[in-house]
């Protein structure tokens, strides 16, 4: 089974487009899938309790079906970053805990591809003392960085991959997500911007998704590869 920790250069970096779209690809192979998203604030109350929007995309894409507990067990409600939202619920976000679930839902599901998407960037904090990336280290994870594609993103994605390997792990893949419309709008610009980031980023890129008017997972899916992710002993049919 291959799992991955998915992170992002920024909030809003294109983590639940990017997971989302992998994990329909890999659908698209005929591969099991698994998305999780342990922690998720800004979630809206439902008749079944909270529920959070990334959430519920990466459950959509599990196959086969998977419980929304599974997906997300920790949901809160404002919008605002995970460890201020846990203590206003009297709770205390810990990397032990969030790993046993992962553990056991990893364990109770086996899949061929399981993505489990963070929250934020590397260093959001999960409490006083641990930030979230302490949840992939505990767990010895391959990351995907997903970069957003904006002003200023080059600076970013070189600082979280240094953070990524000096923790330890490896960078298994970088993304690009054009979240400002405005940064691709000059070509020769736009280009010189990719290849730098393909130059010092020490991972395979597996794709680019482009400014979606109406962004989804069988849209963005198109821009991206699966291969460099799967083991050889899995399907690496086209996409």
């Amino acid at each position: 089974m291959n799992a991955f920790f998915v992170t992002g250069t920024d909030t809003d970096a294109g983590k639940t487009l990017v997971t989302s779209a992998l994990l329909y690809a890999a659908k698209k192979q005929r591969l099991s899938t698994l998305g999780l998203k342990p922690i998720a604030s800004g979630s809206h109350m439902t008749a079944e309790g909270l529920r959070n929007s990334d959430a519920l995309a990466l459950q959509a894409q599990s196959e086969p079906s998977v419980a929304y507990q599974t997906v997300n067990p920790w949901a809160f409600a404002p919008a605002i970053a995970p460890h201020i939202a846990a203590s206003e619920a009297g709770q205390t976000l810990s990397a032990h805990h969030v790993v046993a679930a992962l553990n056991a839902a990893r364990t109770e599901t086996l899949r061929d591809l399981t993505l489990i998407e963070g929250a934020g960037g590397w260093r959001v904090p999960l409490n006083a003392r641990e930030d979230f990336s302490a949840i992939p280290c505990a767990m010895g994870l391959p990351v995907i960085l997903v970069v957003g594609l904006k002003l200023g993103c080059i600076n970013h994605a070189r600082l979280t991959a240094e953070a990524i390997i000096h923790d330890g792990l490896t960078l298994a893949g970088w993304v690009g997500s054009v979240v400002d419309a405005d940064f691709a709008a000059e070509p020769a610009r736009y280009s010189a911007n990719l290849a730098h980031l393909e130059a010092r980023l020490p991972a395979p890129c597996l794709g680019v998704i482009p400014h979606l008017e109406a962004p989804s997972a069988q849209t963005a899916h198109r821009y991206l590869s699966l291969a460099p992710l799967l083991s050889s002993a899995l399907s690496q049919e086209p996409l």
